[in-house]
């Protein structure tokens, strides 16, 4: 578990220093090494993928001073000094820009223009955090809300993503809400542009859950596997257990858990590559889609039998996630039968299959 990544110190621009020792061990770095680092990283990336006639060094160039300008304002501007990084975000933030990229190549083969593909991108981002946090609210709202007095501590609360969390079925409701009307609006088929950015959802869904392993949110039940894991105090999973009565006042950690996040994040990875292997192979607009929402909800439905965080709904057993997955399952698989018997072929759309 880390939090905080590093600090971002603005009074020294090319900083590197250490502060604290093994776990506690804290980076500060200069605004202005990040900036070196990630225009390199990115020029590499860019030199590298870019067909030959289109990469301009021009541009590269524009990319340089538009970041140093950026830079400056900052340093000369920001009521704030130091800034923390947070694990959390950071991770969002790597899972966004390698999904979306990743998208873009298969974009690109089926005849849909990347820039497309970061449009949607950023509409399906937003709308998504706000759909999971809004789900999260809902179901956490003892927890998230049981200290809250006045409205200024309700908005913080509401707010404060620093203690988790983000639910992923709130994100796909409100996302899919403005996926398709955004497909309505710019005339193009939704099937064809699911099948190109599902593979993308998991990856970022796999880079998601390192997040939620840094930020200690999502975390699973108790285990005596050789492989469990321990949160210090302060964190969300001891707090949660704390307040359970798991744990004496006095503990230092928590107890060992399942490290559910890991199991999530590698359930996302390897969706990431099944579909995108169906993908490669499919003869209708759709199947990956299908495919996908087949495959999540049984990882999901079985992930929550080791999560610790939630608790069952309805007398049933069962969370609130494993009952929308049920249905999410139940959606897919009748899904996958109209498809089969009804949907259009690549051919028929006019779509060159990749």
């Amino acid at each position: 578990m880390r939090q905080t990544l590093f600090y971002l110190t603005l009074d020294q621009p090319f900083a590197w220093l250490p502060d604290g020792a093994g776990e506690r061990l804290i980076l500060h770095v200069g605004l202005g090494l990040l900036i070196l680092v990630i225009l390199l990283v990115s020029s590499l990336w860019t030199y590298a993928f870019t067909p030959r006639g289109a990469f301009s060094w021009q541009g590269m160039g524009w990319n340089f001073v538009q970041a140093a300008g950026i830079g400056l304002l900052l340093i000369w501007f920001s009521p704030f000094r130091i800034i923390p990084v947070y694990g959390y975000g950071s991770m969002l933030l790597v899972g966004f820009v390698a999904a979306a990229t990743w998208a873009g190549y298969r974009a690109e083969r089926v005849g849909i223009r990347r820039e497309t593909i970061w449009d949607v991108a950023m509409l399906i981002l937003v709308l998504g955090i706000s759909g999971a946090r809004l789900f999260y609210l809902v179901q956490y709202r003892q927890r998230v809300y049981a200290s809250v007095e006045t409205f200024p501590q309700f908005l913080e609360a509401t707010l404060n993503l620093s203690e988790g969390g983000l639910v992923l079925y709130g994100g796909v409701i409100l996302g899919a809400v403005g996926y398709f009307t955004f497909c309505y609006l710019k005339k193009l088929h939704p099937l064809q542009l699911a099948d190109v950015i599902v593979p993308s959802i998991f990856l970022g869904i796999g880079f998601g859950r390192i997040g939620c392993l840094l930020n200690g949110c999502c975390f699973g039940d108790r285990c005596d596997l050789p492989w469990a894991i321990t949160f210090p105090a302060g964190s969300v999973p001891y707090q949660a257990l704390l307040q359970l009565g798991f744990l004496a006042p006095d503990a230092t950690a928590s107890l060992p858990l399942h490290p559910s996040q890991i199991y999530s994040s590698l359930g996302g990875f390897l969706l990431a590559y099944v579909t995108a292997t169906v993908f490669r192979y499919r003869r209708k607009a759709g199947e990956v889609l299908a495919v996908g929402a087949i495959f999540y909800p049984i990882n999901r439905f079985l992930i929550e039998f080791v999560r610790g965080d939630e608790f069952t709904q309805l007398d049933t057993g069962l969370t609130i996630s494993q009952l929308v997955s049920l249905w999410v399952l139940a959606a897919g698989v009748c899904y996958l039968i109209w498809l089969e018997m009804r949907g259009k072929t690549l051919q028929e759309i006019g779509q060159a299959s990749g």
